[in-house]
């Protein structure tokens, strides 16, 4: 402005700052102009959700996809954008949504725990507040190891989990397609002294039935002595003919049973389920030898790592363990 002013042609302005001498003009005239040269901010994109639409997004998501209209509990990124086309009247891409749950809203991708309909939520409350105490103060009085007891199964037939791999080209596992299996009985227990925890386990070639579970608790309290059992109702337990014989004769062996369809509760489950579905999954394995040096290999590597054992009982959030580091 002071180079025209003091006589510059605005052409020749104009080819100095690079612009066309129209643009100059127009500079001039604004310049005249009362804060025609004032620098003027312009708008960003219209903002989106705020946090108080955040705040009832979470509230609406919490409620289920079956309360907003769908048939099953599964929220998809493609579902949450119409949630919130229908009650924000925002559109959003479906992988953009994706970013807001998991950076504004700490969801994650998380693979859903059955619960049985049959399950007795207030006898469950009862069980874990009243009787679990009761079991613990009664196994301690007795100088007796902890033991929470469960078995598996293991087949050729892998357990298949997601995998990473190339876009378009899904992984395909050659497996055999029958049903060959092991079985495995496997016991955490918790010693009365240190409350230390360890693992204890057998494999067997078919289906566990009475007379292995009597081997592997004749086996269990040779080697620690009193013990308190902890398990499921399942009838090869207890029910069994042989099972209720070998208890009868061995009163040092106290059995407790969890309530029905509690899994979550027995803190041995979570050996199956790291070994069997974390670090078995997708094997396909040639035969049942194969299968079993891989599950022995597994188990003695849970064995080995109390960290993880403490993991297993602490999950369950049972009252009364406490655990030595």
């Amino acid at each position: 402005m002071r180079a025209v002013e003091g006589g510059t042609p605005r052409a020749t302005v104009a080819t100095v700052l690079g612009v066309h001498y129209k643009t100059v003009a127009r500079w001039v005239r604004a310049a005249r102009t009362p804060g025609g040269l004032d620098a003027k901010p312009q708008p960003g994109p219209t903002p989106g959700l705020t946090d108080d639409d955040l705040r009832r997004l979470g509230g609406l998501l919490a409620k289920g996809a079956k309360a907003h209209g769908w048939h099953n509990e599964l929220w998809t990124a493609a579902r949450v954008a119409r949630l919130i086309e229908r009650e924000f009247h925002r559109s959003y891409h479906p992988e953009h949504v994706r970013v807001i749950l998991r950076r504004r809203l700490g969801w994650t991708s998380q693979k859903p725990r059955r619960r049985a309909r049959e399950r007795d939520d207030k006898e469950v409350a009862r069980w874990v507040g009243d009787e679990f105490p009761r079991i613990v103060r009664e196994a301690w009085g007795r100088k007796a190891y902890l033991v929470f007891l469960d078995e598996s199964g293991f087949f050729l037939t892998p357990t298949v989990r997601r995998t990473l791999a190339p876009r378009g080209r899904t992984p395909v596992l050659d497996a055999w397609d029958r049903r060959d299996r092991l079985s495995a009985i496997s016991a955490i227990t918790v010693s009365p002294a240190a409350a230390r925890p360890n693992l204890y386990f057998d494999v067997y070639p078919h289906a566990v039935r009475g007379e292995q579970v009597v081997g592997f608790l004749a086996d269990l309290h040779r080697r620690l002595g009193p013990l308190t059992v902890v398990w499921d109702r399942g009838p090869i337990h207890d029910k069994a003919r042989v099972v209720r014989a070998w208890l009868a004769a061995h009163p040092g062996v106290v059995t407790e049973k969890f309530p029905g369809y509690v899994p979550d509760l027995n803190p041995d489950e979570g050996v199956w389920g790291w070994t069997k579905y974390g670090r078995l999954a997708n094997l396909a394995a040639e035969d049942t030898d194969e299968l079993l040096g891989w599950v022995m290999d597994q188990l003695v590597e849970v064995k080995l790592r109390p960290d993880l054992l403490r993991g297993f009982i602490r999950q369950t959030d049972l009252p009364g363990v406490s655990l030595a580091a």
